[in-house]
């Protein structure tokens, strides 16, 4: 059994979770999950993920199967092509985060989403398939982002960022004794932060 098959001993759910089943067939899928999902290529692979946004500053993923360099000096760390995209927020799951990096997050997201590759040889990996937004856990900093995002994205279904908050925990299974810490108090405001300050843009460019 693959790393991310098993279930999170201290908080038995799935190692990432559907969040976003994109009506349009040309959308992506969006999932929350913690590092084991993240981490577990076969599991990727199987629900489609082909883009990942890691949350974490504290916690790095290494995709690399096929250096840049094969000729590299020893002296350096792996870099090259992977098949994954991979894309990093580095967010503290608690205070310390200026709530302008939550922000750049949703776009980060979007721009993800919409991202278009060039049909070059050094852009080998073109394909974004399904989105994980994962963080250490996938309890409090992916769920933020999600949330907001959500909150954004599909103002429709989600009227504030209270619903897309309940909506994104229900999807990951966060019980509400968790609620103090799925997410973290720090992230939900900066999150709030940032539908303001989206407000503001939209207000101005109007």
């Amino acid at each position: 059994m693959s790393v991310a098959g098993k279930m999170n001993i201290r908080y038995p759910r799935a190692p990432m979770n559907l969040v976003w089943n994109d009506p349009d067939p040309a959308g992506p899928d969006i999932f929350v999950g913690g590092m084991e999902a993240a981490a577990d290529i076969d599991y990727l692979t199987r629900h489609g993920v082909g883009s990942v946004l890691n949350c974490s500053v504290n916690a790095d993923i290494d995709y690399v199967d096929v250096p840049y360099d094969a000729n590299a000096p020893e002296r350096l760390q792996r870099y090259g092509y992977g098949p994954i995209r991979y894309y990093k927020l580095g967010l503290v799951d608690g205070p310390g985060n200026p709530p302008e990096m939550l922000l750049a997050g949703y776009f980060l997201l979007c721009g993800i989403i919409d991202q278009q590759m060039p049909d070059r040889p050094s852009y080998p990996n073109r394909d974004r398939g399904n989105v994980l937004v994962n963080c250490r856990a996938g309890r409090s900093r992916s769920i933020a982002l999600l949330s907001l995002y959500l909150c954004l994205q599909h103002t429709g279904q989600f009227p504030d960022l209270a619903a897309a908050l309940s909506f994104v925990r229900d999807a990951r299974e966060i019980r509400p004794d968790e609620f103090h810490e799925a997410p973290n108090r720090d992230l939900v405001d900066a999150a709030e932060w940032a539908v303001a300050a989206v407000g503001r843009l939209n207000r101005a460019a109007d």
